[in-house]
Order: C-alpha cells, then sequence, then structure tokens
C-alpha cells in the first residue's frame, strides 16, 4: 500500500453530492485503492483524518483523508455559493499540480457546476475538459464515457446542436480519433483499437440524400486515418450503432456529438458510467453526473458512478 503513489480528488462544488460520495467511496475501497480528497475540512459531513501531504497516507486511516484547502464561505448543502468559486477552481488546478509532479498517480474530480462557476469567478470553460487542456498546455483533449458495455467520444461536445455543424471539421475528427487510440494503446493496453465512427445525419446521410457531411467531412477523415494504419471503419448510422451485437465490434464509437454520445451510454449503465479525459499529460476521470443540488445532504446520493471512476484512474495508473 505505501508503495503505491495515492489519487488525489477534487473537491468540486462542496455545496454539491460529490463530498457525500467521497465519503462513500472511501468506505467502500478503503483498503484497495489509497486516495485522499482536496477539499475545506470543515465542508466535509462526517469525520476525517487530516493530512498535510499525500506521502502521510498509509491506508489504515480511520476517516476519509482530507487535504485541507480553506474556502472563503461555509456551505449550506443544496445552496452554492459564488463567493467559493475561485476556491473550487483553485483545488482543481492544486491537484493537477500534484499529478504533473508525481505525488499522485491520478486526479478524479468531483462535480462543479460551470454556470455558478462563471458568476462567481469568471470562468471561461464549458467544463473540466477544456480547463484542464488549458491549464496543462495541451493541445487537444477529448473526452471519452465509459462503462463495461461501452466507450464513446463526442467530436463536438458542449455546445447546441445548431453549433454542431460549423464546428464538425475533418480536422477535428483527425486530431480527436489519434488522441483517442493513443490512449486506447498506452492507458487500456488495447494493441489495435477498433474504432467504429457515426454518421451525424439519420442513416449516414445516405448518400447524400439527408445530409452531406458523411461524404464531405467524416468520410474523407476516416480515409486519412485508414492510410496511417488505424482500425478506423464508417461512418455508420448511428441508429445501428449502440445494439448488443454491434459493440461487440468495436472498442471505441466516436460520435459527431454530445446526446449522439451520452445518451447510448447512460441507457446502458446509467449508475456507473465515467467520464475520462484523454490526450492530457496527467490520468483524469470523474464520476458522469452533476452537482446534484436538489439531493444534497439526504443521504440518497448514489456513489456507484465515483466508485468505478476511481477504479478507472487507478487501473490507468497501472497500466502507465
Amino acid at each position: 500500500m505505501k508503495s503505491k503513489r495515492p489519487l488525489i480528488i477534487s473537491s468540486g462544488d462542496p455545496a454539491g453530492i460529490g463530498l457525500e460520495l467521497a465519503q462513500k467511496a472511501w468506505k467502500t475501497l478503503r483498503g484497495k485503492i489509497p486516495f485522499a480528497v482536496m477539499a475545506d475540512k470543515n465542508h466535509v459531513q462526517g469525520p476525517v483524518t487530516e493530512i498535510r501531504n499525500l506521502s502521510e497516507l498509509t491506508g489504515d486511516e480511520d476517516h476519509l483523508p482530507v487535504l485541507h484547502h480553506n474556502f472563503k464561505s461555509p456551505v449550506t448543502l443544496g445552496n452554492p455559493s459564488l463567493e467559493n468559486s475561485q476556491n473550487i477552481v483553485d483545488v482543481i488546478k492544486k491537484c493537477v499540480n500534484l499529478v504533473l509532479n508525481g505525488e499522485a498517480s491520478a486526479l478524479c474530480t468531483l462535480p462543479i457546476n460551470k454556470n455558478n462557476l462563471r458568476k462567481g469567478c469568471n470562468f471561461l470553460y464549458s467544463g473540466h475538459t477544456d480547463f484542464l487542456e488549458a491549464i496543462t498546455k495541451t493541445k487537444i483533449a477529448v473526452m471519452m464515457l465509459s462503462c463495461s458495455e461501452l466507450r464513446v467520444v463526442p467530436v463536438t461536445v458542449h455546445i447546441g446542436l445548431k453549433k454542431v455543424v460549423p464546428e464538425l471539421t475533418k480536422d477535428l475528427i483527425i486530431r480527436t480519433i489519434r488522441v483517442t487510440e493513443k490512449s486506447l494503446i498506452n492507458n487500456f493496453l488495447i494493441p489495435t483499437p477498433r474504432i467504429f465512427v457515426a454518421g451525424l445525419n439519420p442513416h449516414a446521410g445516405e448518400s447524400g440524400i439527408m445530409g452531406s457531411e458523411e461524404i464531405n467531412i467524416i468520410g474523407p477523415a476516416i480515409n486519412v486515418l485508414v492510410k496511417e494504419g488505424m482500425n478506423v471503419t464508417g461512418p455508420y448510422s448511428p441508429d445501428s450503432m449502440f445494439h448488443a451485437k454491434a459493440r461487440l465490434k468495436y472498442d471505441v464509437a466516436i460520435c459527431m456529438y454530445h446526446d449522439q454520445a451520452l445518451i447510448p451510454l447512460k441507457t446502458i449503465d446509467f449508475s456507473k458510467s465515467v467520464n475520462i479525459t484523454l490526450g492530457l499529460p496527467i490520468i483524469r476521470t470523474s464520476p458522469d453526473h452533476g452537482t446534484a443540488y436538489n439531493i444534497a445532504g439526504k443521504g440518497i446520493a448514489d456513489p456507484s458512478s465515483l466508485i468505478e471512476a476511481i477504479k478507472t484512474a487507478n487501473q490507468m495508473s497501472n497500466n502507465v
């Protein structure tokens, strides 16, 4: 236990369910996967073991290990304080640095509310993915969502549907798939990943009758990658890619927009889906849900997704 570098978990918004989930996850994973949470110790419901640095972790702590970070405002569960916005962002940055400098093996992030951070500290990012891309100076970070039966990667992410077509370019598809393939090889130990690519339009455009993006953008991107030696095929009709037999044929599905990827994933396994950021110089995962202010403090939040996110981060760190 002592030889294994621990994971670090960022607090997320302390008014949400994140810290409750961390307590529940620790009780499940105690003695199996070492991790600590960076948060204001006064925000955590229940007992904690305060540590000054990750090297103090033994794996035998009686309570959830917490690296204390002082927040500006007290917390009322379910009622986020904009005064804590900068502290939430600062914790993410500090956790990233712990992984970059080798003190932690990976980062697992608890949920944030982007709108509140935008109001509270002028947070200009659509979420963790592009924020982590910016602070690690990564050229392109890619969001993968994963469960036991499916991995999906949306090429465009947190943008409205009317913006998808202008944003969807041959270059973006190529870069997204390159990052995805590299991570599947290095972090998931899949020697030759099988990559299926979804079309944008119904029936993948049906030879241009229902749209030309498959002919003009998606198909040409696939051709470039095939010439590079990648096992990439498509574009396939999105409505036939996600049934059980189809899923056996690929290791990841590349989708053109957010809901095309997340609807099948969450239908298959809503409670255990994991968000993974590919292409960063660090390993980062998170539970695939939000702050859930409406149930914060009620003791009913399901820790399954966070537990899977911690397990995934641990496995990825063991693979590199």
